[in-house]
């Protein structure tokens, strides 16, 4: 694999983020997306015609069993990740799946055991973590810069009521930038489906937990959560997370409030400050604030295509032979922090994690 000039990537699913990653896959050097599944002909003839790919079919398991292929990027519903996963690590397929990673933490675990078991890489589909900007955010977290870390705030929310009440039924919403973009009320569909892994905590909540693990490097102790629910599926969610050494995390997201996609990672010397993590507001001018007593420095970053650097970064790991443990450590400990604050907020109680 280490002698593989290009990166041959299956898709297993036609949904709306599957357009977004695709793109990224062709625009990336040494990387394309060979054939594409979905569950009926017309529609993955349709597709792949549209984004230039060569093979289609029209049921997922026959994508695995396509030699050729290298990687699978999974789109599907939450409630589909583990058993495509596991099936795609059996398969010999490195696996790029999206978040959250699973319905909860055991699913977590089975799906990372399959694919160590099977000599391939899982990543979740984090993109954010990727860009040039999150590792120059993350050097002064690390490096003593804001003196001992106090506490992490974060949040992640849109309105969707609008788009559900006076747009037309087309109308959906990408859960990272916040837009309307046309598509099938099925995304709405997903969001508010609690068999399907919908709710707030794991649609948007995921960000908000990757950035605590992301900063602090360590599982929070103990959780507080609260929330709103319609139809049993939570709207809204608001967190409290204790760590050791008098670390304290605090996040919210939901479908209630205005858009937002901000953090802050505070010392007891100084802070830093991103107000669109998960994509930049301007993609030529990514940015972030360092503050310290009264003073406010703005910092900008290379500009890059998050999603290509995020598939980038898999297919160097593919080619080098070498798994990369850390990402699916982090993806799993993200959907475990997921359980508890779950849990505490269907129970009201503080949840311990162990």
């Amino acid at each position: 694999m280490s002698e593989l000039a290009t990166i041959r990537w299956g898709i297993l699913s036609t949904a709306r983020i599957a357009t977004k990653v695709a793109d990224a896959i062709h625009a990336t050097d040494g990387a394309e997306v060979t054939a594409v599944a979905s569950r009926t002909s017309d529609r993955a003839a349709q597709w792949a015609a549209k984004h230039n790919v060569q093979r289609f079919y029209d049921d997922y398991q026959s994508l695995l069993t396509d030699e050729e292929l290298d990687a699978i990027y999974i789109p599907l519903p939450p409630s589909m990740h583990a058993e495509w996963t596991i099936r795609c690590a059996e398969a010999g397929k490195h696996v790029l799946c999206e978040k959250p990673l699973a319905m909860n933490v055991s699913e977590a675990e089975e799906m990372a055991a399959a694919c160590r078991e099977n000599n391939v890489q899982l990543m979740d589909a984090v993109m954010w973590v990727h860009h040039p900007r999150a590792t120059d955010m993350l050097k002064p977290i690390k490096d003593g810069s804001l003196g001992e870390l106090r506490r992490v705030t974060t949040a992640f929310s849109f309105d969707i009521e609008p788009y559900l009440t006076t747009k037309p039924p087309h109308m959906a919403i990408d859960s990272e930038t916040g837009q309307a973009t046309v598509e099938s009320v099925k995304q709405h569909e997903l969001r508010f489906s609690k068999e399907l892994g919908g709710g707030s905590l794991l649609d948007l909540g995921w960000y908000n937990v990757r950035v605590a693990l992301w900063a602090l490097s360590d599982l929070p102790r103990r959780v507080f959560a609260v929330a709103r629910y319609r139809n049993d599926v939570d709207m809204n969610m608001n967190a409290m997370m204790w760590y050791d050494d008098e670390r304290v995390v605090s996040f919210d997201c939901g479908y209630d409030m205005a858009h937002r996609k901000w953090f802050e990672v505070a010392g007891h010397v100084g802070s830093v400050v991103c107000d669109d993590f998960l994509v930049p507001w301007d993609l030529e001018r990514p940015r972030f604030w360092r503050h310290e007593g009264v003073t406010s420095t703005e910092h900008v970053s290379a500009s890059a295509v998050q999603e290509q650097c995020m598939v980038e970064n898999l297919c160097n790991v593919i080619r080098s032979g070498e798994l990369n443990t850390s990402w699916p450590q982090i993806t799993v400990a993200n959907q475990r922090v997921c359980d508890a604050v779950a849990q505490s907020a269907r129970t009201g109680q503080i949840v311990e994690i162990h």
